[in-house]
């Protein structure tokens, strides 16, 4: 079983970055697609970004261009690069493992598991 640690969220200015860290024990993540995801207050929880074992990716639209997931299998960890943000970017992001099947339902919750406790970032206008 992996467990999951976010980390670095915290509150910034509109315009501002911050870089999430989502750190693994228990198994290698080399070989897991892994998900960013994140749940505003009242909210569902909706899909942000997604990164493969071969490095590739996909990101929801209203945060393309502006944020960046990568991963260091050396230090079984995952990256979430978010600059440029706005105010409704604040959420608490969670990271998560891929355990689906197909690989086109990445943007679904319901496919991942061994979610992290989350981490607040708040972007102030």
């Amino acid at each position: 079983q992996v467990q999951l640690v976010e980390s670095g969220g915290g509150l910034v200015q509109t315009g501002g970055s911050l870089r999430l860290a989502c750190a693994a024990s228990g198994r290698p993540l080399s070989n897991y697609a892994m998900g960013w995801f994140r749940q505003a207050p009242g909210k569902e929880r909706e899909f942000v970004a997604t990164i493969r074992p071969s490095g590739s990716t996909d990101y929801a639209d209203s945060v393309k261009g502006r944020f960046t997931i990568s991963r260091d299998n050396t230090k079984n960890t995952v990256y979430l690069q978010m600059n440029s943000l706005k105010p409704e970017d604040t959420a608490v992001y969670y990271c998560a493992v891929y355990v689906g099947y197909s690989g086109r339902d990445y943007y679904t919750s319901a496919r991942y598991a061994s979610w992290g406790q989350g981490t607040q970032v708040t972007v102030s206008s």
